[in-house]
């Protein structure tokens, strides 16, 4: 059975580096993701959550049924070259005499593929895609009865909780650029701010192998800085279609807040909080918590592997642009 060395869980954060876009995290610049164990009064799990923005809840998932969705995710993956040979493919160990640009993740901007091989790349992005089409995927993981029950309890929400069906599946191959710093609500801003996003890792991921980091906090910046962009977008004389667009002129290239999350801890003086994950575990966020993730460092040369999935309440307005699955070129 597959079990990623899970290097970081019992060392100091100071024996280890950190790599982001824009460089090495400071020992100042990082802290610990505090995780909170499944059967924690609903109370005091909502508190945290208000709180701190994000709520760590250790075993939500039975790791059988995470590891069966990885195993069936490289398992169609497996023909691009990008497993190492002689490897499991549940264990989405990196092939490292490949040609990583070969394989861009989703989500982590417009990816520089210069020296790529445009068919490699286009084959793998396409298996990808199909990816979010497979029963093993949207019915192994994305409607999971323990995720939607777990929401439906942690929101009030009952049985008005709804699954919506755009995700994003993102493979992030070692020392490949990792996602930006961003918050969600940027890119769901056709509703109202109340949806809760489930970030999953697909399998376990070392401290240092490119898991999610949340800025310590950072939920009130970006609801300040959303509440800011408003303000420059109304000025600026724009329609309420382009002031809801995730991609307007007040906007970096990709919706995202910086490329460099080393650059936004200093700025606003804050740390980064970073955790192994394992499968089983899933990180629920507000639409303003900011994150990012590292550079994939595996000492294994491990795949990380997650999903983004959200949910809303039904009965209030939420952005129906995310009724569908994602598909190239949606704009979202």
């Amino acid at each position: 059975m597959f079990s990623a060395t899970m290097s970081g869980s019992e060392m100091t954060l100071g024996e280890k580096q950190f790599f982001v876009n824009d460089g090495i995290l400071p020992a100042e610049s990082i802290g610990i993701l505090s995780p909170t164990a499944l059967n924690t009064p609903l109370a005091e799990m909502q508190r945290r959550y208000k709180e701190d923005g994000y709520l760590l809840v250790k075993n939500v998932l039975p790791r059988e049924d995470v590891l069966q969705v990885r195993q069936s995710h490289f398992e169609k993956l497996a023909p691009t070259g990008c497993l190492a040979p002689n490897t499991n493919p549940v264990e989405g160990i990196f092939d490292m005499t490949q040609n990583r640009l070969n394989f861009p993740g989703v989500g982590a901007g417009p990816p520089d593929m210069t020296g790529s091989d445009p068919e490699v790349a286009k084959q793998f992005n396409d298996l990808v895609l199909e990816a979010h089409h497979e029963d093993w995927y949207k019915e192994g993981l994305c409607h999971h009865p323990a995720i939607q029950e777990f929401v439906a309890k942690l929101t009030g929400w009952g049985e008005n909780t709804l699954s919506i069906r755009r995700t994003l599946l993102r493979n992030n191959m070692p020392q490949n650029t990792a996602i930006g710093v961003h918050y969600d609500q940027i890119f769901l801003r056709h509703g109202e701010d109340t949806f809760i996003t489930a970030w999953v890792p697909i399998g376990d991921i070392s401290i240092d192998g490119g898991g999610l980091i949340y800025l310590e906090k950072g939920h009130d910046i970006g609801k300040q800085t959303e509440t800011e962009f408003m303000e420059c977008a109304n000025a600026a004389g724009m329609t309420d279609q382009e002031m809801k667009d995730a991609y307007n002129a007040n906007m970096m290239s990709g919706g995202l807040l910086d490329v460099g999350p080393l650059r936004y801890a200093k700025k606003h003086g804050r740390r980064w909080l970073l955790t192994p994950y394992e499968a089983g575990d899933v990180v629920f966020h507000n639409p303003y918590a900011i994150h990012a993730s590292c550079i994939n460092h595996d000492p294994e040369n491990v795949i990380r592997l997650g999903t983004d999935l959200r949910y809303v309440d039904s009965s209030r307005p939420w952005d129906t642009r995310w009724s569908n699955i994602l598909k190239p070129g949606d704009g979202l």
